[in-house]
C-alpha cells in the first residue's frame, strides 16, 4: 500500500537523512516512471530525464510539501514537479503541442472522474473495446498510486483480501472498499483514455 511520508518523514529529509531520502526514491521511482512514460510518448531516455529531474526538484523544494494536504501521499505533490518537467522536456519536441495538449485535456477530465467516484459510482456496464495490454497499462500508470496498488495486490500478486488488510494494517471491509473504488477508477479511466488517445499514437 502507499507509503506515508508526513511531518515527521520531511523533517528527516530537510535535515539531510538519506535513509528519509532513499525511502522516498525506493517508494516513488517506479511509480513516477509509469506515470511520466506515456506522457513522453513512450520515450524512455526523455521518461528518466523527467523523473531524475522530478527527485531533484522535489528535494530542493521539499519544505513548500504539506502532508496534512494530501494525508501523507506525496505522489500527487510529486505527480505535479513531473507535469513541470514534462512540459520542459516537450518544449524540445516537435509533438510538443499536440502530445501536451492531449494530456492537459486528459488530465482535466480524469480528475473530474475521480471527484465523481465519491459520490456517483460508475455503473458495471461492460467495456465496448477489447483491453490491449498497451491501453491497460496506460491505464494503470495513470491511475492514482493508492488504487494501482490495491489493484496489483489482489490480481497481479494473487493476494487475498485478508492479506492485503493485514499488511496495511487495516480492515478487510476497508480493503474490499478499496478495491472497489480502484475497479471503478480502472474502468472510467480506461474509457475516458480510449476516448481520447488514438491507440495508433502509443504504437
Amino acid at each position: 500500500m502507499v507509503s506515508t511520508f508526513d511531518f515527521a518523514w520531511r523533517d528527516r529529509a530537510l535535515a539531510g537523512d538519506q535513509s528519509a531520502i532513499r525511502r522516498l526514491t525506493n517508494a516513488v521511482l517506479e511509480p513516477l516512471f509509469r506515470f511520466c512514460l506515456y506522457r513522453v510518448g513512450r520515450n524512455r531516455h526523455l521518461c528518466e530525464e523527467v523523473v531524475q529531474e522530478t527527485l531533484v526538484w522535489a528535494i530542493r523544494d521539499l519544505r513548500n510539501y504539506d502532508p496534512a494536504r494530501s494525508s501523507g501521499n506525496i505522489f500527487s505533490w510529486l505527480s505535479g514537479i513531473a507535469r513541470n518537467q514534462i512540459h520542459k522536456v516537450l518544449s524540445r519536441q516537435k509533438s510538443a503541442v499536440s502530445l501536451e495538449a492531449l494530456w492537459e485535456k486528459m488530465d482535466r477530465q480524469l480528475l473530474a472522474v475521480y471527484a465523481r467516484l465519491d459520490s456517483q459510482p460508475f455503473n458495471d456496464e461492460l467495456l465496448e473495446r477489447e483491453e490491449t495490454r498497451q491501453m491497460v497499462n496506460t491505464t494503470m500508470s495513470q491511475l492514482p498510486p493508492h488504487y494501482r496498488e490495491a489493484l496489483e495486490a489482489k490480481y497481479v500478486e494473487g493476494r487475498s483480501v485478508r492479506e492485503i488488510a493485514s499488511a496495511a494494517n487495516t480492515s478487510e471491509k476497508a480493503v474490499e472498499s478499496l478495491l472497489t473504488r480502484a475497479r471503478e477508477a480502472f474502468r472510467a479511466t480506461f474509457l475516458t483514455l480510449s476516448q481520447s488517445l488514438n491507440l495508433e499514437a502509443l504504437a
